[in-house]
């Protein structure tokens, strides 16, 4: 990158699809260059719409987009980060060094003279600070050469700005957590629809967090499965078992689907029913312990309850007493 004339107009953008992606991506339009997105999808992406609207914003700004799928190395990374983890389990310094190596890898493949992204100076307090910044242009061999178009002013000149590819005097100084001025520029570019303005990782939720370093304590192989089941039902341990209890008729037939050949299941006949699965050794105190916490969430009324349960069927039963609301709160993962 940065090596020839002729590839001094083109600039590969981390888009995620937010407000600050998508206002560095326009700023660099409005400068004549010609840009191309890279948009990494992760298991842990808080939005709905997939890559957070990135395919949206592409199509907007009639760029080309290239959609990357993090894989198992990716939980590598979130498993053991080597710069720790924000307020939960969130390792963001290593997310971005990790996206950035990949990104750099794809501009010298499609002849992108530099990466730009939406990044905004001491907006993010764990990845965002100078130091933060400078860190991770380092680990990602891309020391001064990555242009962050909203902060470029605030910050030290790029190699980028030095050599003329873009004029810096028509980037911005944008600094802090509000996104006031994001939005006022939303606005001048008529840009109305923008699906997570502030971002978003389940990894900073204290819940979902509490759930995967459940995981990676009890697991040694972590799966995308594995990682897509914590977004489902009730999660509870009870020793070494793992019991996940469906929360409504949808997530029912999504775990009857993801469950392992090697899972037990578990259901209350004839009434109002979660779906319940059993991960770990069968034994008769955890086959017990996941029986009553499917009569517990189940809409039969008797302090005893009959429960079903098999591995592909529901060839088996067993009768339960109803857990009491303490005794619930005790196995479930916090």
């Amino acid at each position: 990158m940065l090596s020839t004339e002729m590839k001094k107009r083109k600039a590969l953008a981390l888009l995620s699809g937010g407000l600050d992606s998508t206002l560095a991506v326009k700023l660099l339009l409005e400068q004549g260059m010609d840009v191309e997105a890279i948009n990494f999808v992760s298991p842990f992406c808080l939005c709905g719409r997939g890559g957070c609207g990135a395919s949206e914003v592409a199509k907007k700004f009639q760029i080309p987009l290239k959609v990357v799928s993090v894989g198992e190395d990716y939980l590598k990374l979130v498993r053991k980060p080597k710069h720790g983890y924000g307020r939960n389990m969130n390792p963001c310094i290593d997310c971005r060094i990790f996206m950035l190596k990949k990104a750099k890898k794809y501009a010298k493949e499609t002849g992108a003279a530099f990466i730009f992204t939406g990044e905004v100076l001491d907006e993010r307090p764990m990845s965002q600070h100078f130091k933060a910044l400078k860190t991770i242009e380092e680990e990602a061999g891309l020391k001064n050469r990555v242009l962050r178009p909203l902060s470029a002013r605030v910050l030290p000149e790029t190699l980028i700005e030095k050599r003329g590819l873009v004029d810096r005097k028509k980037l911005l100084d944008f600094q802090g957590r509000s996104r006031k001025k994001q939005i006022e520029l939303a606005k001048v570019f008529s840009i109305a629809d923008y699906p997570c303005p502030a971002g978003g990782c389940l990894l900073t939720y204290k819940e979902f967090a509490d759930k995967v370093r459940d995981l990676f304590e009890n697991k040694n192989r972590v799966s995308l499965k594995d990682i897509a089941l914590l977004k489902l039902g009730r999660h509870l341990r009870y020793g070494k078992n793992k019991i996940v209890v469906g929360r409504n008729e949808s997530e029912n037939k999504t775990l009857l689907q993801m469950k392992s050949p090697s899972d037990y299941y578990f259901e209350v006949p004839n009434c109002g029913s979660p779906i319940t699965i059993l991960q770990g050794t069968k034994t008769k105190k955890a086959i017990q312990k996941a029986a009553a916490l499917t009569a517990y969430y189940s809409d039969e009324k008797s302090p005893e309850v009959l429960v079903r349960f098999g591995k592909n069927s529901l060839d088996k039963e067993t009768k339960v007493a109803k857990l009491n609301r303490e005794e619930v709160e005790t196995l479930r993962i916090s």
